[in-house]
């Protein structure tokens, strides 16, 4: 048992530690000092990340590296995008070609495990899924036995078809592309009975692609889980925690319902305890990662909360029109939870 002035000892080291500020980090030192975050997309997947004629990049990933800006840099619009393939995503991101991959990424044993890069917090729940054209009266995933269907290489999307075929007998026939706009191509063209990939990334090519939506169904079955959301690289844990902590503090502006529109408001004048917490007007959070007082405060302005980015990019105000499902807050019957902020 340790002596009461040991004790003592200990408890004050611990509330010193508390009090510090925290050590920047070698990445948040070179984003300040370049004054931007690379932030790694993908080539084009509505809803997610995608480039307009002007090149303004929109979605929610996009918007994911925006709050990270704003926390960081005082300004959302402070970002590089780099567009990635399936294929480059992960060696870009491992040798510090970009700072952050916000790409509609599935988090993995591997991923997490075995390629130096650590997984921050889940933006997006998904399963891959299947789509076929109306006119196949094909209704149910287990009539696809023995067809052809396009998937793209190099994703979970691949290995997750070959599995679902052989638990469930199905022996379909993958057509393989090293790019999902291929693969896309072949099944527009006729070439494979149905396409398969996640079920928002079914939704995005139906709207983008396809000359009439309306002909082609996605079907009920989801043959997989698919949680999604940033990676940065391993050996920076204070780049991590940034980046980890702003999705968490857009999930808790939600529950708590702070708004783009009212966040100047409610920083000003609100008397609730968390709130003055996550805006900085009561107790500085920004010191334990390196930020200044009101960085939650600036991602929010920038974005609007978790909602309010979904929504916009994939939910019913969207073209794609994906409801909200798993992705609605724990209180509101999803699974979207975030960490106290505190």
């Amino acid at each position: 048992m340790k002596s009461p002035t040991l004790a003592a000892t200990a408890l004050l080291a611990f509330g010193a530690v508390l009090a510090s500020p925290a050590y920047a980090g070698k990445t948040l030192d070179a984003i300040k000092a370049r004054g931007q975050v690379i932030c790694g997309v993908s080539t084009g997947v509505a809803g997610f990340s995608a480039a307009d004629s002007a090149g303004k990049w929109t979605g929610l990933d996009v918007d994911i590296c925006r709050a990270v800006a704003a926390a960081t840099l005082g300004s959302g619009d402070k970002v590089k995008y780099v567009p990635l393939s399936s294929q480059a995503r992960f060696t870009a991101l491992q040798s510090g070609e970009i700072d952050v991959l916000s790409r509609n990424t599935t988090f993995t044993l591997t991923r997490d495990a075995a390629m130096g890069l650590n997984q921050t917090a889940i933006t997006y729940y998904d399963g891959q899924g299947f789509m076929v054209p109306l006119k196949s009266h094909i209704k149910s995933a287990s009539q696809l036995k023995g067809q052809t269907v396009c998937v793209q290489s190099g994703t979970t999307t691949e290995k997750n078809l070959t599995d679902y075929s052989k638990a469930n007998g199905l022996a379909l026939k993958p057509v393989v592309f090293e790019k999902y706009e291929a693969a896309e191509g072949a099944y527009f063209s006729g070439r494979c009975v149905a396409y398969s990939t996640d079920v928002s990334g079914l939704a995005s090519t139906r709207n983008k692609v396809a000359k009439n939506p309306a002909e082609h169904t996605i079907l009920p079955e989801l043959i997989s889980k698919e949680p999604m959301g940033p990676l940065v690289r391993r050996g920076d844990d204070e780049w991590f925690a940034i980046v980890k902590w702003t999705i968490y503090g857009l999930l808790e502006a939600e529950e708590y319902g702070v708004s783009a529109a009212n966040v100047d408001s409610l920083k000003a004048n609100s008397k609730d305890p968390v709130i003055g917490r996550l805006l900085g007007s009561t107790e500085d959070s920004g010191k334990l990662l390196g930020l200044e007082r009101d960085w939650l405060a600036r991602a929010i302005k920038t974005t609007g909360n978790y909602g309010e980015i979904f929504e916009r990019n994939v939910g019913p105000q969207s073209t794609l029109q994906l409801p909200r499902g798993l992705n609605k807050l724990w209180n509101h019957g999803g699974i979207q939870y975030a960490p106290p902020l505190r």
